[in-house]
């Protein structure tokens, strides 16, 4: 089955193994949120769900555009830091990422639409 071409452009633009692995880490949030508030006495928000799968969902396309802006301005760089302190700022960001992919997956998406309407029309 053939994808329209806006949705193949935006939503089939990332690598299918980088989607996937980026998908699996941002499971790690909702999973977390739902542990965390179901180990007391208060029943899981179900008003929460739909929020959780749109950020799960947007969270590779979120994270496509921060590493972006990452790579843009570290280059080829190299840091040498303390693993615990970078191990801590990568979850604060991803956390980040994850929570503010519905506003921040929007650039991504449009970035992969017209990086691949540019690609084709160079074909």
């Amino acid at each position: 089955m053939q994808l329209h071409p806006v949705l193949s452009k935006t939503f089939g633009g990332l690598n299918s193994r980088y989607y996937f692995r980026q998908f699996v880490f941002g499971l790690i949030f909702p999973v977390m949120v739902y542990f965390a508030s179901t180990s007391g006495n208060h029943p899981f928000p179900l008003k929460l769900i739909p929020f959780f799968i749109i950020c799960t969902l947007l969270y590779p396309y979120a994270r496509f555009v921060y590493e972006s802006i990452v790579s843009f301005i570290m280059g080829d760089n190299v840091f040498y830091v303390n693993a615990i302190l970078m191990l801590a700022v990568k979850v604060i960001m991803m956390s980040v990422c994850w929570s503010l992919s519905p506003v921040i997956a929007p650039i991504g998406l449009l970035y992969l639409y017209f990086h691949h309407s540019r690609s084709e029309r160079a074909r």
